[in-house]
């Protein structure tokens, strides 16, 4: 198991430190960022940090970052994309580090909640007694969109260490499919191999073939975009689609310059542990029909040729002392759910929100749940703007008792239209969009998100 590889810990800066800086000030800031309330430290091996503003409306918003790879070294993330909003409307948010890396929903579930039910101690201890947040809520990206789907299922609280009842969820660009991410990239490999003449050739064996089977597949020739070649290249790009989630806008930019389909290329070969965290395999590709859009024949010829590969028994079963190794995100709760997904992302791809809502509903929670497609062209590519607003909607949700607007996910005549995913996404940037706040809208916009029709 990862937990026996190495030392996790953070650097002796951060471990030391008793606080950490001030959000910025923009110019349509309606509070003083440098008077909240600031507090870092570490917690059962994890560090934290703690916001509180200067006028609190009484509830906490706990954030999960995502993947840290396999490194030891433990960080924060200060809620991107959401800080500001929370301080302007008064809430409190708290971060952790988790206590391990690697892909350890577990120990990120685990860690936030235990963060989250010491928060009154930590105030108190840093000179401020403040009342027992009257609600606490979960955000998170990527992996930590895993860990918030996984957080609030009943499952969860049922076996967790430590319990934490959340009143609403926005998980973003999340896992919310959980070990079927990973088959996804299994199906990704096998469909791979067999279009390039190398059906059976062993799947944890990849490396002595990947050069083979990309220069089949795809020009190699420019490393900043993933182009098709002709015949297989293009029938492959055709299964991708339909693996992420079927045809609908910004996949052809996703896949030409979004470049988050690398990440799946460099797990190919993998042996289905996630990384160790597991002990047997729980891979299984069974369940995928490949499609070659308007080549029934090729299709079937794939189905027939791509290997089959099957979960070992128990590989993710049911612990004695507390959750699983991978959370399930079963679509088991009954608080409101807002999710966040862009439409090109080939990593954590958009089937995953299609997974989680059938889950959902057969779990008859649909009425819970509300999900909104954005037109960004990889992974977790949202502006602010987009974030602050669907947690806006959530947590008024949750107070007001009305539901949201969202997107209807599953109906492939809707998610194929032209201007899906047009509702909710906004490409004007603030200061809080790292790299771009001299700009008015993002880069390549005009490409990714073209909503507006053309002046006359």
């Amino acid at each position: 198991m990862q937990d026996s590889r190495q030392a996790f810990a953070p650097s002796a800066a951060d471990a030391a430190a008793t606080t950490f800086p001030a959000l910025a000030t923009a110019s349509d800031d309606v509070t003083d960022n440098s008077k909240t309330s600031r507090w870092s430290g570490v917690l059962g091996g994890a560090l934290y940090h703690v916001e509180v503003p200067e006028t609190w409306n009484g509830k906490l918003v706990m954030y999960a970052h995502g993947y840290r790879g396999e490194g030891n070294l433990l960080y924060v993330d200060d809620a991107p994309g959401l800080r500001r909003y929370l301080i302007q409307q008064g809430y409190a948010w708290a971060a952790s580090s988790y206590s391990k890396n690697f892909y350890d929903v577990r120990a990120g579930v685990e860690d936030t909640n235990a963060l989250a039910l010491e928060f009154n101690k930590i105030a108190a201890a840093n000179g401020r007694a403040l009342e027992v947040p009257t609600k606490i809520y979960i955000a998170g990206h990527s992996m930590g969109g895993h860990i918030t789907a996984a957080a609030i299922d009943d499952e969860t609280y049922a076996a967790a260490n430590h319990k934490v009842k959340y009143a609403g969820a926005l998980p973003m660009c999340g896992v919310v499919g959980d070990t079927e991410l990973f088959d996804y990239f299994a199906a990704a490999q096998v469909t791979a191999q067999a279009l390039a003449g190398q059906a059976n050739h062993p799947f944890a064996d990849w490396s002595t073939i990947s050069n083979q089977v990309l220069g089949t597949l795809f020009d190699m020739t420019d490393p900043s975009t993933l182009a098709p070649k002709e015949g297989a290249g293009l029938a492959y790009y055709s299964v991708i689609q339909n693996l992420t989630g079927g045809t609908r806008p910004m996949y052809d930019l996703g896949f030409l310059k979004g470049q988050s389909f690398y990440a799946p290329l460099g797990l190919f070969g993998s042996d289905g542990t996630v990384n160790g965290i597991l002990n047997k395999s729980v891979v299984d590709t069974n369940r995928f029909v490949y499609q070659i859009d308007g080549d029934t024949a090729a299709s079937t010829a794939l189905n027939t040729a791509a290997q089959k590969l099957t979960a070992d028994a128990d590989a993710n079963r049911p612990r004695t002392d507390g959750l699983r190794w991978i959370p399930k995100t079963n679509g088991q709760f009954s608080v409101p759910v807002v999710t966040l997904h862009t439409l090109g992302d080939l990593f954590v791809p958009f089937s995953m929100e299609q997974i989680f809502n059938q889950r959902v509903a057969a779990k008859g929670n649909s009425n819970w749940l509300v999900q909104r497609a954005i037109r960004g062209i990889t992974h977790c590519d949202f502006t602010t703007a987009e974030q602050s607003a669907a947690l806006d909607a959530m947590l008024k949700w949750e107070r007001d008792g009305i539901k949201p607007e969202g997107d209807d996910v599953v109906t492939p005549a809707v998610v194929a239209a032209p201007s899906y995913g047009c509702k909710f996404s906004n490409s004007a940037l603030t200061i809080d969009d790292t790299g771009q706040a001299a700009a008015n809208t993002r880069p390549g916009a005009d490409l990714a998100r073209p909503c507006v029709a053309p002046a006359t």
